[in-house]
């Protein structure tokens, strides 16, 4: 079983396990490799994600990010994501590098450039940081180590990314037991335009993607019910449904962008 509370640094045996959105280059983190190295203010210290129009979320999350953009899950594996645009490569709440001041900030993006990734040969997790970043530069204002042990900023940052890690499995659990009730279906985020005179036009499909089908919550039997309500999923499953309102304001959100760029291009 992999051990998810090791914050461990240095050089592992074995190979990283998977590829991990946002991240060029992880290397594991060393004062042997990285001991020169810090984090410089920025700018626009989002530009990472401008380009992701999704974003994993852990379910813990689901309450504040409802407030900001739909929560729906995807995938074989029902991987709960915030969505953060209607087209790939388009994300509406990154302008110019920094988030929007009014959204939520999904962690997986707050711990960039730190990741924990997985050593299958010692079945541990090991702290990562993405060489790659843009603002993680030698003599960086932030340093990575001090007198040759991890600062306070990377002890926090191995702090947050172990949390992660429990939330991530907290997670699966919960994609799991909503998938042994059978409680998603296929859901479609259409939009329907209208004409000069507000008539309705061709709908279009904008997504699929799966959501708990509240026909099928209703029907599951009252213990299930009090045993959601008990183990806090409940709270969380009518969180994700309160979300999908969200899609209207993605649509009017990249009407707005659509808007303004030819203003901007004009400027």
């Amino acid at each position: 079983m992999t051990d998810t509370t090791s914050t461990q640094t240095g050089d592992m045996s074995g190979q990283l396990a998977g590829n991990v959105l946002f991240y060029g280059k992880p290397e594991p983190l060393s004062v042997e490799n990285h001991g020169n190295l810090g984090i410089n203010p920025s700018d626009k210290p989002y530009a990472f994600v401008a380009q992701s129009n999704i974003v994993p979320l852990t379910v813990t999350e689901f309450a504040p990010a409802a407030l900001s953009f739909p929560v729906i899950f995807i995938g074989d594996n029902r991987q709960p994501v915030a969505v953060l645009g209607l087209r790939q490569g388009e994300n509406l709440y990154v302008d110019d590098g920094v988030f929007r001041a009014d959204a939520y900030i999904p962690a997986y993006v707050r711990r960039y450039p730190f990741v924990f990734a997985n050593d299958e040969a010692q079945k541990r997790l090991i702290m990562c940081v993405d060489r790659q970043a843009p603002f993680l530069a030698e003599g960086g204002k932030q340093p990575l180590f001090k007198d040759g042990q991890p600062s306070e900023f990377t002890q926090q940052a191995m702090e947050f990314c172990n949390n992660f890690e429990q939330e991530r499995l907290r997670t699966e659990s919960f994609v799991k037991l909503i998938q042994d009730l059978d409680l998603l279906d296929v859901r479609e985020a259409v939009f329907t335009p209208r004409g000069p005179n507000g008539e309705a036009g061709e709908p279009q499909k904008l997504a699929e993607y799966y959501a708990v089908s509240e026909d099928k919550l209703k029907a599951l039997p009252a213990d299930k019910l009090v045993e959601l309500r008990d183990n806090g999923a409940l709270g969380q499953i009518y969180s994700h449904l309160t979300s999908l309102l969200g899609w209207d304001r993605l649509i009017a959100m990249t009407f707005q962008r659509a808007a303004a760029q030819p203003a901007a291009a004009n400027a």
